[in-house]
């Protein structure tokens, strides 16, 4: 088999030829991987070979070893382990070989493929010469530009694969050594320089002892500097690039070295190419987000944390403020049309806003000047940088210090929104967005609705929802904050009531104008439609929020005529049919929670057929959209909803085992849940089907972790609408429970995504015990016993993950003071959502089991210390501890 022949004919535009092709080789990979991978990095090595035919087989090799979806990944690295270790060993040789190629697209894709090889090797203390072998060529006597280029580039990319645990520090530093050197000027290839620069921001992760030694660090910090005044624009990029690393990583070693940082990220921004002004801006954006994270960790705290938190913005702040406004007005032309545009106005606005949440109203005084000057000039450039300025600080400075000035200048905001130029008035409808989102609060000390302006500010805003569609889209969301801004205060919400009709025209309006180009205004129009319904008073709006049901309604049919003749048609019917599936769960979700339910009731079956024909269409998208929507018609129809189970739940049972889609397959889960509570026991006859489907999505490694814990959570609310019926799933289930509760013990507590995840999974146990636990109440209830040792140690040994750790301010006076690991720090603690569904389970144990579960209280106490412990907490976690508490004294006493 000629493998160069085939991987020509592989990229034929021959139809046939190229099927024929890849019919090939995927015959060859499949009967002889090791060979086939063999073969594939001798062409790659082959400086003979046709450059098409050398690419291909990188790719096929890379693509071989690595892939995105992570059970594939996990199987690819399986593959490679299982080859023969000799041919491996000639793989590797040769990919090592392809370095010195000639041909530039070799040595990269050679470069790509090592660190794919490294990460699957390194981890497991195999391939642990090959930074000793990339170092080598750096230090081979007349190694040539080319070969040094690519090795900095394997070992950039090797970084980027592995952990840092994964090096020994010799070998950290020998990597970082030939870096630097590839970084120094007495380097004449701009390309290897380039290439070191980049390795060097793969390494940072590394060099961690090293930014603790000061020589070695002012060392690194010296050569990153004076490159990022090197006169190739890529390089100075690169440079910049590793300074913001270093401030996200290194932030408490960075105090020596600002002043240097801030002239060297000034000149930058003031007179460089944008690619290196760009990332000049965002070291300080880095700074920012270091400085928010530091405040927000000692929130509340008397201590000074002068070791950790240097302030460097809020002492920058007297020149970095005025250079970042400059930023603003370097708009480009047409810059509003394009959603994803990032040049530096935009870049210098978004550190604004983080400089304004990092120093509060410090800022203020600053920035209104400018907006002052400009907001009235003849060049549009002006005002919009003014008003992009104004919004950008609304968030972080105090709502006394804002408010004045929204007040007074409010009115001319909308008197901009008839600006002539377009982006000034895309500007305006952000910012007025802002004001709403961030300062809107009716029943706060500074309102800045009332009822004089409130007429002003709709007749604007519905007007202004006619402009240009990316003008409009901003207005948009900005009628959604508004709106959001009664929530909270849903008595006040009835000032909306006279604006109601003309505002849902507005939104239907602006969400019919919405092209392929302007998808963002339909979903920002359905948005804020939404919205507007979740805040309006039912009592008045009924009948209005009725009307829009039925025209929800024709639009969802309407969209089952559309042509489809391409996947972009599919697609365009699939973002829609969600859109207005989104409108109805609301719509349903509202008028089911009030006296307005017979509007529900009277529509159902049409609701249900529709959300029926939605689900014929095979979109994951609207598959998850529908799935709500159902489960707000099941809440609301309630015991009713069981005529439409024979025909939903050959759907509902799709949605419980689509592993791919795990966001269908978990608001499948909750809609079960949802369906439990309509129906009660009427669910009986699905539950044998919903169970085993359940119990094997628990069994099933390619599930996303995150459905599982709601999972357990559905056993409870099943176990509570069949009550004692549950008995036959006990011996499935219970075991299920009990190996979940023991994995906790294997998670990686250092990992706050493992927390939070440990949190999630400890409230899914509690709340399937709990469940059961009410649900076998009575004359089964004894069947509960064998369950209920495991169930107390489970619980206890949650108790203790808090017990064991430090009162927070205990640990943050250890941090402060004293050298503790990280290991030691409580990410573990079980959050109050966990404590409190611990404590109930603890009530439903003893409500359940009664004087039966008097020796098993007896014989684990530290529910006493527990329960004595939710005292200190709110208000939710101490009623239901007094329950608990209730519970257990009369099981004890009884």
């Amino acid at each position: 088999m000629d493998i160069t022949q085939i991987l020509l004919a592989a990229q034929s535009p021959d139809a046939n030829l190229r099927t024929v092709a890849e019919t090939n080789l995927t015959q060859f990979q499949e009967q002889n991987l090791p060979n086939f991978l063999l073969s594939l990095s001798v062409e790659l090595s082959n400086d003979e070979k046709p450059p098409e035919s050398r690419r291909l087989a990188g790719i096929i090799l890379k693509n071989s070893l690595d892939a995105k979806d992570s059970s594939k990944k996990e199987l690819l690295t399986q593959q490679w382990v299982s080859v023969d270790p000799s041919i491996k060993s000639k793989i590797k040789e040769s990919l090592l070989g392809t370095l010195g190629s000639s041909v530039h697209d070799a040595r990269r894709t050679s470069s790509q493929v090592i660190a794919k090889v490294a990460s699957i090797e390194i981890p497991r203390r195999e391939w642990q010469d090959l930074i000793a072998k990339l170092l080598g060529n750096m230090t081979l006597p007349g190694a040539s530009a080319p070969l040094k280029q690519a090795t900095l580039e394997a070992l950039g990319y090797v970084c980027e694969e592995i952990s840092p645990q994964h090096l020994e520090q010799d070998q950290v530093n020998a990597v970082l050594t030939a870096v630097v050197q590839g970084m120094n000027q007495t380097e004449l290839s701009s390309e290897v320089r380039l290439a070191a620069v980049k390795a060097l921001y793969n390494a940072l992760d590394f060099a961690e002892s090293n930014f603790a030694n000061e020589m070695e660090r002012n060392y690194i910090m010296k050569v990153i500097c004076d490159t990022a005044v090197s006169k190739e624009v890529e390089i100075r990029q690169a440079a910049f690039e590793c300074l913001v690393a270093i401030a996200s990583t290194y932030y408490s070693h960075l105090d020596y070295y600002m002043q240097t940082i801030f002239n060297l990220t000034a000149n930058a921004v003031k007179g460089d190419e944008e690619p290196v002004a760009l990332q000049a801006v965002e070291f300080w954006s880095a700074i920012c987000d270091e400085e928010i994270a530091l405040q927000d960790e000692y929130e509340g705290s008397d201590d000074g944390n002068s070791t950790i938190h240097f302030r460097f913005i809020e002492k920058a702040l007297p020149s970095l403020v005025p250079m970042l406004l400059e930023t603003l007005l370097k708009q480009e032309e047409d810059q509003d049309q394009d959603d994803n545009v990032w040049n530096i106005s935009m870049s210098g606005g978004t550190c604004l806003g983080l400089i304004a949440r990092t120093v509060g109203d410090a800022i203020v005084p600053l920035v209104m000047p400018f907006v002052e000057a400009n907001i009235t000039k003849p060049d549009w450039h002006c005002r919009e940088a003014a008003t992009f300025a104004f919004g950008s600080i609304l968030e972080g400075p105090s709502v006394e210090k804002l408010a004045p000035l929204v007040q007074s200048g409010l009115g001319f905001l909308l008197n901009t929104m008839n600006d002539s130029n377009t982006q000034v008035k895309d500007t305006t409808a952000w910012t007025l967005g802002r004001v709403f989102e961030l300062l809107h609060s009716p029943a706060g000390a500074n309102p800045i609705i009332n009822s004089s302006n409130l007429p002003r500010i709709m007749a604007v805003l519905l007007e202004s929802s006619k402009d240009v569609p990316n003008v409009a889209e901003k207005v948009c969301g900005a009628i959604y904050f508004l709106a959001q801004g009664y929530e909270d205060a849903e008595s006040m919400s009835s000032v909306l009531t006279p604006y109601l009709p003309n505002v849902i025209a507005a939104l239907l309006s602006a969400a019919d104008r919405a092209d392929t180009t302007h998808f963002r205004l339909r979903a920002s129009a359905y948005e804020a439609l939404n919205e507007i319904v979740r805040v309006s008073n039912v009592p008045e709006t009924s009948g209005i929020i009725g009307q829009l049901l039925q025209e929800i309604m024709r639009r969802l049919n309407l969209t089952f005529d559309l042509h489809i003749l391409s996947s972009g048609d599919k697609e365009k019917q699939s973002d829609l049919q969600a859109l207005l599936c989104g409108v109805l769960q609301v719509i349903i979700q509202k008028l089911s929670s009030t006296d307005a339910k017979s509007i529900i009731a009277l529509t159902a079956d049409q609701l249900m057929t529709l959300f029926l024909r939605v689900f014929a269409c095979h979109s994951s998208t609207v598959h998850e959209e529908a799935m709500l929507a159902i489960g707000a018609l099941a809440y609301a129809t309630g015991p009713d909803f069981v005529k439409y189970m024979p025909n939903f739940f050959t759907y509902l049972e799709a949605g419980l085992q689509n592993y791919e889609e795990y966001q269908v397959c978990s608001i499948s889960v909750g809609v079960v849940g949802d369906i439990c509570r309509a129906l009660e026991d009427k669910i009986l006859p699905f539950c044998d089907r919903i169970m085993t489907v359940l119990l094997k999505d628990l069994s099933n490694s390619m599930l996303n972790r995150s459905v599982k814990p709601p999972i357990f959570s559905c056993f409870g609310d099943i176990a509570l609408a069949i009550g004692e019926n549950f008995e036959k799933y006990l011996p499935y289930g219970m075991p299920m429970l009990q190996g979940a509760a023991e994995l906790l013990g294997t998670l990686d507590q250092s990992d706050d995504d493992m927390v939070d995840y440990g949190n999630q999974l400890r409230r899914g146990i509690f709340e399937a015990y709990s469940g059961i636990l009410q649900g076998i109440k009575g004359p089964k209830a004894q069947l509960m016993i064998p369950y209920a040792t495991h169930l107390l140690q489970f619980t206890e040994a949650v108790f203790r993950d808090r017990s064991r750790c430090a009162s927070f301010t205990l640990q943050f006076l250890l941090y402060c003071l004293l050298p503790v690991p990280d290991s030691c720090m409580c990410n573990a603690i079980r959050d109050d959502s966990v404590t409190k569904a611990a404590v109930a389970v603890l009530g439903d144990l003893a409500d359940t089991l009664g004087a039966s579960s008097k020796d098993l209280f007896q014989a684990h106490l530290f529910h006493v210390e527990f329960l004595r412990e939710c005292l200190d907490l709110d208000d939710e976690v101490r009623e239901t501890a007094s329950w608990a508490q209730g519970m257990i004294n009369q099981a004890v006493v009884s």
